[in-house]
């Protein structure tokens, strides 16, 4: 196995496989869960839709595949539904299944200096996930200073989640390993087990071995593993794929 290989094989132990499109359908569901090739590597999740987690669970269901979780977006993407509807879709989401909630932190009430607002969201969040769901909590880095990242990285992880992602992939600047070197050196600063996801942008494996080498840097290499370290990609799983098919 190549170098590249290795990396490759590891990057789809570490993926999110996501579709968050309007034009999503139970088809294109199934279409993305179909897209999985077992032999040359599973991802760790599906991100979809909650009103697909259901189908979600099926398609992995009939092809063996329960192992992967399925995870799902709230407050997306904006960032600016009001908390109820946030934590009724998350209640909604585990009733149907999901393993993980991705919630989109009011990052424009941090902008705009309202601290307490973005701690009240994540800890709802947290309190209806409970034990079983993870909470995934993405910050928009790429609508955030430096200083904003390292805040909102604070608050996530006082508010009670389990990771920190970078984006929605649905703004003009996603992942940047500048975003995800503050975000993990603010997670490395505050001594507890919280993961990182970097999303938006990640799409080949050259992508994905500087997102690992800087993490590795930073936390460890025990760190790369799917308990704490994801990636949320639609195109990358092609990448990958190519690249472990070469003999």
């Amino acid at each position: 196995m190549t170098n590249m290989q290795t990396i490759a094989a590891q990057a789809v132990a570490l993926m999110d496989l996501t579709t968050l499109n309007d034009t999503d359908t139970t088809e294109s569901i199934n279409n993305l869960v179909a897209s999985i090739e077992p032999k040359l590597g599973i991802p760790a999740a599906v991100c979809v839709y909650s009103q697909f987690v259901s189908d979600a669970k099926l398609a992995l269901a009939e092809r063996e595949l329960q192992q992967v979780k399925v995870a799902t977006v709230t407050n997306f993407p904006g960032g600016e539904q009001p908390l109820e509807q946030v934590i009724s879709e998350t209640l909604f989401a585990i009733e149907r299944g999901a393993d993980e909630v991705d919630l989109v932190i009011p990052y424009k009430a941090l902008v705009a200096g309202d601290e307490r607002k973005v701690l009240e969201y994540v800890q709802a969040s947290k309190d209806a996930c409970g034990t079983q769901v993870q909470l995934k909590v993405i910050i928009e880095s790429g609508e955030l200073t430096n200083e904003l990242i390292a805040t909102a990285t604070k608050l996530a992880i006082e508010g009670g989640a389990d990771f920190v992602k970078t984006s929605t992939g649905k703004v003009a600047v996603n992942a940047t390993l500048a975003a995800t070197k503050v975000i993990l050196e603010t997670i490395k600063a505050s001594d507890k087990k919280v993961g990182f996801k970097a999303a938006g942008g990640v799409r080949t494996v050259t992508d994905a071995a500087e997102y690992l080498a800087l993490a590795e840097s930073i936390m460890g290499e025990a760190y790369l593993q799917p308990d704490l370290f994801r990636f949320g990609a639609s195109g990358l799983l092609s990448d990958v794929y190519m690249i472990l098919n070469e003999s």
